[in-house]
């Protein structure tokens, strides 16, 4: 998934959220909370009553809803209800269950690591950190894993100087990145990888040492052209966004010369991470 929307598990259950960078909020899925909260067989039904009662109550409740589009178990995206933090505690109200109120706790929780990783960056980074330290996975692995985070970070930054606000967006102009530095766009990447194109698995995870670097070599570049040149419309930054892909991919190809063997990898460490998880469960 992208890094705006994401998973949290409460009690085992899983609650969709999206962050808004703008407003920076978090945008929880109602239908979620309300699945935990009341252990309806029906949720959405659940969820579909109570909409009912707070519009005929006037609430202003009502007038707070957002539909976002959120991942479902189908690997598909759907317009789903959603709530603000704050509206969502508000929601709760309504609700009779005892589970509320430790639900209003890691609410306020979730709000808080967010809140402490706008103040300090550095925490995101070290709670990926040891996320990925859990994997098993080689520290001079991790090192470049996070040294390519804030490098995507501060190309999204200067997207978003240029007027560009929208995932879509993002995900052509990476494309366009990763197509000229690899020769394929990030959804034939999954594929070339035996990786499921819509699951939540993230690509990078599961490249390699030197797949990580010349992805930061044609984010890198591509961040200080666009902040060179300041690009306007799509087609401007669709050009900007293949020339630094180019670069790394020029890079690529004479390191694939020199060592006499391709760089790409059809390796993904799927099975590995699942061997890992099995045994820490038995």
């Amino acid at each position: 998934m992208s890094k705006e929307s994401s998973i949290v598990m409460f009690h085992q259950k899983n609650v969709r959220r999206h962050w808004d960078a703008i407003k920076k909020l978090w945008y929880f899925s109602i239908v979620d909370v309300v699945e935990i909260l009341t252990d309806s067989a029906i949720p959405r039904r659940y969820w579909s009553d109570l909409k009912i009662k707070l519009k005929n109550e006037g609430s202003q409740l009502y007038e707070k809803i957002v539909q976002l589009k959120l991942l479902s178990s189908d690997g598909k995206k759907y317009f789903t209800d959603c709530l603000s933090t704050q509206d969502l505690l508000r929601a709760i109200q309504s609700i009779p269950s005892p589970k509320a109120e430790p639900f209003k706790m890691w609410l306020a929780e979730v709000g808080k690591e967010r809140l402490d990783e706008i103040e300090n960056p550095e925490l995101a980074q070290q709670r990926m950190k040891a996320r990925f330290e859990r994997k098993g996975s080689p520290k001079d692995w991790i090192d470049k894993r996070l040294r390519g985070i804030a490098i995507r970070q501060n190309l999204t930054d200067e997207w978003k100087e240029r007027g560009l606000t929208h995932e879509k967006d993002y995900a052509i102009l990476t494309a366009e990145i990763s197509k000229a530095t690899f020769g394929m766009t990030p959804s034939e990447y999954k594929k070339y990888k035996n990786i499921p194109d819509k699951s939540k698995v993230n690509l990078r995870d599961n490249m390699t040492d030197f797949e990580l670097i010349f992805t930061m070599l044609g984010e890198k570049v591509t961040t200080e052209i666009s902040s060179k040149e300041k690009p306007r419309e799509m087609i401007e930054h669709k050009k900007v966004a293949k020339r630094g892909g180019n670069v790394a991919g020029n890079a690529r190809r004479q390191t694939e010369k020199e060592l006499g063997h391709c760089v790409i990898s059809k390796g993904n460490y799927l099975q590995s991470d699942t061997k890992k998880r099995l045994k820490n469960e038995m």
